[in-house]
């Protein structure tokens, strides 16, 4: 019920600044960046072999005030950010920038567990420019956003900037809607794959061999080793619903939301299905069921009460990470030695490119919303502000190691460079191949598309019906996907959540689906 009604407060309030986005928006239609010398057909390799201590795609300030914008994003890699050590960055990067572009930035991070509640918040109370968002997000999503009129069209503001050249263009048309742009993407791994990742010290302990793990199943004798090495979580979903990650070589889950993941497209049969009846739902919620009566799950992940740190520590065994160029990043994120294997294939599809990717906000003025182009074209292009707002100040928060790699050392400001900017751009940490931006565009380039990429529900005929069904998750989704559900209830469990659905207009819902992406695919 509470983010039922932060998501109320963003609407209203967004729908009403939307008068004054609006406005913003025609007003800069025909205005261009004021670094836009960059050449628009620039890709990524030629950005990463560019060294960039000061971009030289973006002109000097102008004259007069430089105009201030609220930036705020979200912090993983600790539970509390300090803000000392914030505000010590923030001020850093106002002086780096100050002679570049005629802007400064207002700083906010947020650690990951209070983000979307008081990012909700800040946005309904007009206090952000500048806003770092993803697809999986809840109530601040990308598909949240976009329906709310929270977000400001930026389509007409970066032909010509650093910004729009700092990728190729095949990432601008993955992230629009309705042919508008209005996320600005991170570019990281693009597009969607999950692996099984393993503690290697367990690996070597028992003579795992992780080769032979091809689906959930045969991670079977490995947990039960985790069990009997008394480990508190041999299995850890992260307190995360995992149905839509796990299965996406059967689904296209697009909406990209664990709350609604009853709506897919079978890649088999190309038709938007109803997956709750699916007989992969049946056997995953299942096998959840019988690993958490076995001990391998344990109740901490249905009751929320595992954190984004649980994984620095040494309780658990076995989890789930999101496939990328460079696995090895996990090493310092979660500061111990873990391994990955794949559990999917890579999809690229209408959502994959906006896992994390910022926006400026409809509230903005059209000098704000320049001042945010300009300023995400110079973090995209410039090699120490990229640093500077990923890693902190150097010196304190990180050092660069005789290979000119990142050694990262504080616990007072700690970001990754998914989260923050160019994979281009953003020097490789020290345990990372020195060649990763090259590695990153191959990645991406790798990937299965999937059939429904480039399709883009409007919920707007069947919003109510189709929020009544999100606010049923929480009650059934999530517990049976995380083992809550005892395994001789769990067919039941699903009959009663697909009767739940069905009172609050599910069939409504999944014929407006189907319509939609007949017209879409025909």
């Amino acid at each position: 019920m509470k983010k039922k009604a932060l998501a109320l407060v963003l609407t209203a309030a967004m729908a009403m600044s939307m008068l004054a986005g609006c406005g913003s928006s025609a007003d800069t239609a025909a205005t261009t960046s004021s670094s836009s010398s960059s050449s628009s057909t620039t890709d990524s390799s030629s950005s990463a072999s560019t060294d960039t201590s000061a971009s030289t795609d973006t002109a000097p300030a102008a004259s007069g005030d430089a105009v201030n914008i609220s930036v705020y994003r979200c912090t993983f890699n600790l539970a509390n950010p300090d803000s000392a050590q914030v505000q010590k960055v923030q001020d850093a990067i106002n002086a780096y920038i100050a002679d570049k572009i005629n802007v400064q930035i207002t700083l906010t991070d947020i650690g990951s567990g209070e983000y979307t509640e008081k990012a909700n918040l800040a946005l309904a109370n007009n206090e952000i420019n500048l806003l770092w968002t993803a697809s999986w997000e809840g109530t601040i999503g990308t598909n949240d956003l976009v329906p709310a009129n929270a977000v400001y069209d930026i389509t007409d503001l970066l032909p010509g900037s650093a910004l729009y050249g700092s990728m190729d263009a095949g990432q601008w048309d993955a992230t629009t809607y309705n042919g508008r742009n209005y996320f600005i993407p991170v570019y990281k791994d693009n597009v969607e794959g999950y692996d099984f990742m393993f503690r290697q010290d367990l690996i070597d302990a028992h003579g795992w061999d992780i080769s032979s793990v091809k689906k959930l199943a045969d991670l079977e004798p490995m947990l039960a080793d985790a069990k009997a090495d008394g480990l508190k979580y041999p299995f850890l979903t992260q307190k995360t619903a995992m149905f839509y990650r796990w299965y996406i070589d059967s689904f296209d889950f697009f909406t990209a939301d664990a709350s609604t993941n009853f709506f897919a497209v079978d890649r088999d049969t190309n038709e938007v299905v109803d997956t709750i009846l699916s007989d992969e739902y049946l056997e995953f919620c299942t096998l959840m069921a019988d690993w958490a009566e076995k001990g391998y799950i344990s109740e901490d992940d249905v009751t929320k009460v595992t954190t984004d740190t649980t994984t620095q520590t040494q309780d658990w065994a076995i989890s789930w990470w999101t496939d990328i160029p460079v696995n090895d990043e996990a090493d310092a994120r979660y500061g111990q030695d873990v391994t990955m294997q794949p559990a999917t294939q890579r999809y690229a599809h209408s959502t994959s490119a906006l896992g994390s990717c910022y926006c400026v906000t409809a509230n903005s003025t059209a000098e704000q919303a320049q001042a945010c182009i300009d300023f995400m074209g110079l973090l995209y292009t410039d090699s120490k502000l990229a640093d500077l707002y990923t890693f902190g100040i150097e010196g304190e928060d990180f050092t660069y190691d005789a290979n000119g790699q990142v050694e990262q050392t504080s616990e007072k400001y700690n970001h990754s460079m998914w989260e923050s900017a160019s994979a281009t751009i953003v020097t490789p940490v020290s345990n990372e191949p020195a060649n990763k931006a090259d590695l990153y565009k191959a990645f991406n380039g790798g990937a299965n598309t999937s059939c429904a990429a480039g399709f883009r529900f409007d919920k707007t005929p069947v919003e109510a019906q189709y929020t009544a069904c999100a606010n049923l998750f929480e009650e059934y989704g999530f517990p049976l996907e995380n083992g809550g559900v005892p395994v001789a209830d769990v067919e039941a469990t699903i009959a009663a959540y697909q009767a739940a659905l069905d009172a609050a207009g599910y069939q409504d819902v999944l014929t407006e689906f189907q319509n939609q992406y007949n017209a879409w695919k025909n």
